[in-house]
């Protein structure tokens, strides 16, 4: 293990000698790579799909784990739109003459090597491979067992790009100990890694952040809300709602449960339960909402599950106020939405929540690099500390001071 890791700490030094334009170049050759090799990819990706069958893996990690030809195309895309954002090293970040006559400027720069552990999405290997590339820092990859295939046929393109361009494979690595015990040394190795990222389930989540002494960007799970105000447009809110659920259920942005102010409840849940009985919804709901429509009963532990399926709760709450007390015990810090045509309303809700992503008559779906013009995401940060919401090129950078003097003592 500190073999591998001192070569990836070795390769990522390569990256300060290419030019933006230079990594550029070579993310569309990366690019193109992905797209010439589609269709060893879904071979590969077949294999990984069929042992999921046989263990009978859910409906949602089974969605997540599935690659097509359409989807190949998107990760293709997301690697030339990386390609295509400002360079974000080397920027003046600020810059400043002190009274002792020194010049100082404050300039991006790269983290360094950055490790990512994630669960049955193989689009991540080449989503993240490609933002830490634009950002000059070397990566180490632990994919879940899960898509084990898919992720080493990825891997195994982009590093015959970098080859090809005679730049160590290192730079790209998938960590060689899939294993638990191998995540909990690569946590650890704070002299070779500089930061880690992550993205899956709770346990993975709370054993990464309990045990590493590598620093940690977090990508928690998404408890999101969606509030309908007694102010809200209902044709937009019913709408946005099945948007927010239904859209991608296995999505950590989509909505776990709704909330609905108990001054429209009676005329509104109706609707709501027609338009998710055609998507095939299970509902579950709060005493108020039973006594309104026929739902199964939701528990306070219903409340805290993120179901990443096609399941939602459905709470009645006394206004804003109400929203934003259930939403401050339960959430998760990942993505919050109120449907008001109230602008005090949603002023209110906007400032008083305390989320990655807070929206105003839009769908939580939107939380995605893609979707912020971010090209892809290495995660969406649940963290307050240096990155938070959906974590792209920009996240992935640090900053040194640059101070020019001309003899000056102190």
């Amino acid at each position: 293990m500190e073999h591998f890791l001192e070569k990836a700490k070795s390769a990522s030094r390569t990256l300060a000698i290419l030019s933006g334009s230079e990594r550029n170049r070579i993310l569309r050759e990366m690019a193109e790579a992905l797209r010439s090799n589609t269709m060893n990819i879904i071979e590969a990706n077949a294999i990984d799909m069929k042992k999921a069958d046989e263990e009978d893996l859910s409906s949602s990690l089974k969605d997540r784990l599935m690659l097509d030809e359409k989807r190949l195309e998107a990760m293709a895309v997301a690697i030339e739109e990386i390609a295509a954002l400002k360079d974000p090293i080397g920027r003046v970040i600020e810059g400043w003459i002190t009274e002792a006559g020194l010049k100082i400027e404050k300039v991006s720069i790269p983290i360094g090597v950055v490790g990512i552990i994630y669960e049955s999405r193989p689009n991540v290997t080449s989503d993240t491979a490609a933002l830490c590339f634009k950002s000059s820092n070397g990566c180490v990859l632990k994919g879940g067992k899960e898509a084990e295939h898919s992720n080493k046929i990825i891997a195994d393109v982009l590093q015959q790009v970098l080859i090809r361009n005679n730049l160590p494979r290192e730079l790209i690595a998938l960590l060689p100990d899939s294993s638990r015990e191998g995540v909990a040394k690569l946590i650890k190795m704070d002299k070779y890694v500089d930061l880690i990222v992550p993205r899956g389930g709770e346990a993975l989540i709370r054993f990464v952040s309990q045990n590493a002494s590598v620093p940690v960007v977090k990508h928690d799970k998404g408890q999101c809300h969606l509030y309908i105000d007694k102010d809200a447009n209902i044709e937009d809110a019913l709408k946005i709602a099945v948007n927010a659920k239904v859209q991608r259920p296995s999505a950590c942005n989509s909505i776990e449960t709704l909330l609905v102010d108990s001054t429209i409840a009676t005329e509104v849940l109706p609707l709501f339960k027609e338009v998710f009985d055609r998507a095939h919804t299970q509902l579950k709901g709060c005493e108020q909402t039973r006594e309104v429509i026929l739902v199964s009963s939701a528990s306070e532990e219903d409340f805290d599950t993120e179901y990443l399926a096609n399941i939602l709760n459905i709470k009645v709450v006394d206004g804003v106020d109400g929203a934003i007390s259930h939403i401050v015990r339960f959430g998760s810090g990942h993505s919050e939405s109120i449907i008001t045509e109230n602008i005090t309303a949603a002023e209110r809700f906007m400032n008083a929540i305390d989320a990655a992503a807070v929206y105003v008559n839009a769908s939580t779906r939107f939380t995605d690099g893609g979707a912020f013009g971010f090209g892809a995401e290495v995660g969406i940060s649940t963290n307050k500390l240096h990155a938070r919401g959906p974590m792209g090129v920009e996240g992935l950078t640090t900053y040194k001071y640059k101070v020019y003097g001309k003899g000056q003592i102190r």
